[in-house]
């Protein structure tokens, strides 16, 4: 995994921070009006801004994260699934999930203001979520059991797959 440089200078600060600002105010005015409070911006490598804010409880989805919705609405209007050269700013640290949005998007950086920790003061606590990936078995067991059962067909898909000539790859 590279290394992302510290901002160096003054321009892209400022342009880190107003981004910031801008899915601090989506967020606080969603949760005014009974949405989540989180908001996201994607910016694309060619400048094109992309706003969400959660819309899990509007949508009865809970896939529906800022950052998650700001990735759908980029790669909709733009007509792909590879957002590379694009970054990501939100209103607080990604979840597990949003932060695995956002390789499997092929992002090249994420910004956010608050953290889990103002996150989790606020009601919105996501520590069993992180905790989960360094887990003892045991430890998963009691959050969420996950069960690999081996059956003989399970490789069909895959080769299905690499017998497509037609198959985009991601």
């Amino acid at each position: 995994m590279r290394k992302e440089p510290a901002m160096t200078n003054a321009p892209e600060q400022d342009s880190v921070h107003r981004h910031l600002r801008t899915t601090i105010d989506a967020a606080a005015r969603n949760a005014a009006a009974d949405g989540g409070p989180f908001g996201a911006l994607l910016v694309t490598a060619d400048g094109r801004e992309f706003t969400a804010v959660n819309r899990v409880t509007a949508d009865n989805d809970p896939t529906a994260h800022a950052e998650v919705c700001a990735i759908r609405a980029a790669c909709s209007a733009l007509g792909t699934h590879d957002l590379g050269g694009a970054t990501l700013y939100s209103s607080c640290e990604p979840c597990p999930m949003c932060l695995s949005a956002a390789l499997w998007a092929r992002l090249d950086r994420v910004f956010f203001a608050a953290d889990r920790h103002d996150a989790a003061a606020g009601g919105f606590d996501d520590a069993a979520f992180y905790d989960f990936f360094t887990a003892t078995p045991e430890q998963k067991d009691a959050l969420l059991p996950v069960r690999h059962v081996a059956l003989d067909t399970r490789t069909e898909p895959f080769e299905r797959w690499a017998a497509n000539a037609q198959r985009t790859t991601y």
